[in-house]
């Protein structure tokens, strides 16, 4: 058997564990309340450090209530740890970019949201899409929907949209919540940006109210000093700035990988997402998962407090459904 081959072989056996692994969880495992235990844990947590501190989950609108509906009753230690959400394709890029979404999620997703927004939870919501006429639409419609949003030209989020030329809602307002935010920026791909320097220069000479970032340009970290420049809008009025963090897939690009998992994975490491390279599923209620996100020396969450962010922007809050598929 030839070099090659051999590895195919092992790593392809090595997928079918896990898969196998993650398949044999006790059907009695309630994922979506894992899912909101997870975040009000992690809610209390960082609110114990910081009581300003803002804790925004991406999709996973379902959380909200027992059924996942509209209609069903509201998880009140949920909405209470969290400060919004924030909601993928609304009206543009559920099956591609730059293409409308069907009318039945915009209906379905529209009225979570709007529950949210009777809850005092603002709505952030992003849709892909780069035609002009689209992205006027977008902003348009979401605004007449109570919700705040952003149209990424770009599904890597790594670029400043040219269009419009001033964000949808521009002011010279300080920012000193969530709730007084009019607009926003979601860039936490630094790829176009070949510095650090760069790339915070860059966001700088924006007006956005709120800034979605990453922790790291390429592996270096931002420091307290650089998102207290990041801060300050172009005009010198105050932003907030929170920063992304998956907590529903693992990231072989991250600090925390293990070089060994590639071979011996941890028990909660399930099988590679198909749609992203190098991210990977994870039983999210696992303690060792966890203590990686936070509560630990060098936890994810205890580096972007420590940075001196204003909140955490949660991605894959939606992996329950993985599970329940």
């Amino acid at each position: 058997m030839n070099n090659s081959l051999s590895k195919v072989l092992i790593i392809s056996t090595l997928l079918i564990t896990l898969l196998n692994a993650c398949k044999k969880e006790d059907d009695n495992i309630d994922f979506r309340n894992e899912m909101r235990r997870f975040i009000i844990g992690l809610s209390h947590y960082s609110k114990q450090q910081n009581p300003d501190f803002i804790v925004v989950p991406q999709n996973g609108q379902e959380l909200i209530t027992d059924t996942g509906e509209a209609n069903g009753t509201i998880m009140s230690e949920y909405i209470e740890a969290i400060d919004a959400t924030a909601r993928e394709d609304m009206l543009f890029g559920y099956f591609d970019d730059d293409q409308p979404s069907p009318s039945d999620f915009i209906e379905f997703m529209t009225s979570l949201c709007s529950l949210y927004t009777t809850k005092y939870k603002p709505a952030l919501v992003i849709d892909y899409c780069f035609t002009p006429s689209k992205i006027d639409y977008s902003y348009t419609e979401n605004h007449r929907n109570g919700f705040i949003s952003f149209a990424a030209t770009e599904r890597n989020l790594n670029i400043i949209p040219s269009y419009p030329p001033e964000p949808f809602g521009v002011n010279n307002e300080d920012i000193n919540n969530i709730e007084d935010i009019k607009n926003f920026l979601y860039l936490i791909n630094g790829e176009n940006f070949e510095t650090k320097q760069q790339l915070i220069e860059s966001i700088s000479a924006t007006n956005f109210d709120l800034l979605i970032l990453d922790l790291f340009h390429f592996d270096e970290a931002l420091t307290p000093s650089e998102i207290a420049k990041l801060q300050q809008k172009a005009n010198g009025s105050r932003r907030l700035v929170l920063c992304y963090m998956s907590i529903g897939e693992a990231e072989n690009y991250r600090y925390y990988w293990e070089k060994s998992w590639n071979n011996s994975p941890p028990r909660w490491l399930c099988e590679e997402n198909k749609d992203w390279a190098g991210n990977y599923e994870v039983k999210y209620w696992d303690k060792e998962w966890q203590q990686i996100i936070y509560g630990t020396a060098g936890a994810y969450l205890d580096r972007i407090l420590k940075a001196g962010f204003d909140g955490v922007y949660l991605d894959l809050v939606d992996a329950f459904e993985y599970f329940e598929e």
